[in-house]
């Protein structure tokens, strides 16, 4: 077994039956990425869809989904797909119809009960009216949601937010406040540094000649340097504060290694062998020159 299911037919041949089903409803036909899709008019859906069930060599007997695409800048902004599947076959097909907002789709809740459900959620999330819908309402979204999320024009944060209010011991609705304007990004490295004038500097920007570069520094300990080999300094000097000459010509205040100016002595030994005191504190034990 190659596979744990079993192959989906090829499309051989669909779209000339198709195409003698549906007659002069379908508008466009094309196979592309090994999918067809029949595009249709909105007013010989209900005909079509009823060809591609009952037709001997096609009976696509089940709908499996409807979905929605958005394209506002089409006259007919809306696609409605229609995903069909022959069990018997077993293949696939795509049926298309456009719709504007205004511009009612035929529902097919009368050939599939299954399409009451998906045909909600295509009105809930993009607007798209259905005629002949027996309860044609929202499904996902609250009750009083203003808008359909699913459209290219509906703005991120929404219109309104939720939040429970202790006061009225319920959940209230309130216009949308963000916390913040949304920032511009500019995606750029951080180690990069921002190329772009202040707003309010674009004057200065211009009457100020540019700036020598500064010279090159290494970084901390242990940090990667960008540097050359005969540009790099260690850090320990880099970082190190000089020790100022209090007295300038006087030497006072000066750092030096010599004791003879400083007035340091010399270290000190330690006790000698001949230093030994001739009294010890060491308890004399029993053995030889002791009295008996």
């Amino acid at each position: 077994m190659r596979s744990s299911a079993p192959r989906y037919a090829p499309n051989d041949g669909v779209i000339d039956a198709a195409t003698a089903a549906i007659g002069a409803a379908l508008v466009e036909a094309q196979d592309k990425v090994g999918e067809v899709t029949l595009t249709v008019t909105r007013d010989g859906l209900i005909d079509a869809m009823i060809a591609l069930r009952d037709t001997p060599g096609l009976e696509y007997q089940q709908l499996m989904e409807i979905a929605g695409v958005d394209y506002p800048e089409r006259e007919e902004r809306f696609d409605v797909c229609y995903h069909l599947l022959s069990v018997t076959r077993n293949h696939r097909l795509r049926v298309r119809v456009t719709a504007a907002e205004d511009t009612p789709v035929p529902s097919v809740t009368g050939l599939w009960p299954v399409a009451n459900w998906l045909e909600r959620e295509v009105y809930d999330m993009y607007g798209v009216l259905f005629d002949g819908h027996p309860d044609l309402r929202r499904i996902l979204t609250d009750y009083g949601f203003r808008g359909h999320p699913f459209r290219k024009d509906f703005p991120l944060t929404g219109f309104v937010e939720l939040r429970y209010s202790e006061e009225a011991k319920r959940v209230v609705y309130e216009p949308v406040k963000l916390a913040q304007d949304f920032r511009n990004f500019e995606f750029m490295s951080p180690w990069e540094g921002a190329q772009y004038v202040l707003p309010g500097d674009e004057k200065a920007a211009a009457a100020t000649p540019p700036a020598a570069p500064p010279p090159a520094v290494p970084e901390a300990k242990g940090a990667p340097s960008p540097v050359t080999a005969d540009q790099v300094v260690r850090a320990d000097a880099s970082t190190a504060p000089a020790k100022p000459d209090a007295h300038p010509g006087t030497g006072y205040g000066r750092s030096t290694d010599s004791r003879a100016e400083t007035g340091a002595g010399e270290a000190s030994p330690g006790n000698q062998k001949g230093e030994k005191p001739a009294e010890s504190d060491v308890i004399p034990t029993k053995g030889a020159g002791q009295n008996q």
